[in-house]
């Protein structure tokens, strides 16, 4: 496949708020001390807008925020999110409505479980009429929403900003479903090879064996192995480090993604 390159990145995990100190954990410069998330409040969203969204959106959008900086905004990006699960605490809520006599399920709590949600808020904020993909693959999930944003930016000829996000999955949908940490992350995929704000450039190809990379760090890899839009970390390690590496993502069951990053 032809390269892409990452032009920006944002994240937004325990530890990991903001790609600034996030270079700094995963470039060995400082220690990964996995604290509790800061509050959510992506300033891309008017207070109004805000308030009716849920956790897990706040955390695609605080990511893309940090991504996109001011751009955030006012941007038309063709867009791809990708997660696992989608709102699991939405929709802990209404089957617990469901539960209840009345049944009382919150039109908000409705329009929010929708899986595309997150783009949906993405592209009011940003008043973007740009097409959105929104795709979930479990624990192949980062890696099929890279796929999908590396063929989309080359079919357009476009920038395309993948957003990978989940969030913690509340008891007893947790049993099946343990993610017990948050996670996000965008990336601004570009098919342009002489643009000045390249972090590294992208090569994939599908592969039908591959031993999942891992995060040297114990704790990191806890994070890894906890959410699956995480399994996005050993990119953003190399990316970091400025260094070169060839990875393997999971993707779909007998499928690997192998990624082949270089500097710029």
């Amino acid at each position: 496949m032809k390269p892409v390159y990452i032009q920006t990145i944002g994240i937004m995990a325990p530890g990991l708020v903001g790609w600034e100190q996030a270079q700094q954990v995963l470039s060995g410069s400082g220690p990964y001390q996995p604290d509790s998330l800061p509050a959510l409040k992506p300033e891309m969203l008017k207070p109004n807008e805000r308030r009716r969204t849920s956790n897990t959106i706040k955390l695609a959008l605080q990511s893309i925020q940090d991504g996109l900086g001011t751009r955030c905004k006012k941007h038309d990006l063709i867009t791809v999110f990708t997660s696992s699960e989608g709102d699991m605490e939405i929709v802990d809520k209404i089957c617990r409505a469901l539960d209840s006599p009345e049944r009382p399920v919150s039109p908000t709590h409705f329009h929010n479980s929708v899986h595309n949600a997150p783009a949906g808020y993405a592209g009011i904020a940003a008043g973007s009429q740009s097409a959105s993909t929104s795709l979930a693959a479990r624990a192949g999930s980062f890696a099929s929403g890279l796929l999908e944003a590396a063929v989309q930016a080359w079919a357009a000829r476009q920038p395309v900003l993948l957003v990978a996000y989940d969030y913690p999955v509340p008891y007893p949908l947790s049993v099946p479903i343990p993610i017990t940490r948050p996670f996000a992350t965008a990336l601004l995929l570009s098919v342009d090879a002489d643009a000045d704000t390249q972090l590294a450039v992208l090569n994939l190809r599908l592969a039908q064996q591959g031993v999942e990379s891992r995060m040297q760090d114990a704790e990191l890899e806890v994070l890894r192995l906890d959410n699956p839009a995480a399994r996005s970390l050993p990119i953003l390690q190399v990316v970091a480090s400025g260094s070169q590496a060839e990875l393997s993502l999971p993707y779909l069951p007998g499928l690997h993604l192998t990624v082949e990053i270089s500097p710029c």
